[in-house]
């Protein structure tokens, strides 16, 4: 009979913890932390996982390109870039003078002030070089 008691201590020695652990895990799973209710927790991970970034306006794109562009390759070849793309593409021209404006902004952090008005021309009328005394 001794031999019997210990084989059941044991068992229950390897069981018990085991039953403890996902009884816990389970009671603190089900409860609604926030005042939310069960299915909201239960749902609330797996709701941001396939939500889709919303596709970027062109003018946005554009942006990022030629100010990437200004950092790489100056601000000359931004500019000749901005001016091309809106003779390609003129549903971008109402866009043209607060692009040329972000640009001569970014030109004077880059380059400084007067490097940067160096690189002034008539593209979008003068949204560089008011971007430049913007930013100066």
């Amino acid at each position: 009979m001794t031999h019997t008691a210990r084989r059941i201590g044991r068992t229950l020695a390897l069981v018990l913890p085991v039953v403890l652990v996902l009884s816990g895990t389970l009671a603190v799973t089900s409860v609604p932390w926030a005042g939310s209710s069960r299915s909201q927790i239960l749902t609330a991970s797996s709701e941001n996982v396939s939500v889709r970034a919303k596709p970027r306006a062109p003018q946005d794109i554009l942006h990022d390109r030629l100010l990437a562009e200004l950092q790489e390759k100056g601000p000359g070849v931004a500019l000749t870039s901005l001016q091309r793309t809106v003779e390609e593409h003129p549903s971008l021209a109402k866009h043209c003078m607060t692009l040329a404006r972000a640009l001569g902004r970014a030109a004077v952090q880059h380059y400084g002030p007067v490097r940067a008005q160096s690189y002034s021309r008539p593209v979008c009328d003068t949204s560089f070089a008011s971007g430049v005394a913007h930013e100066s």
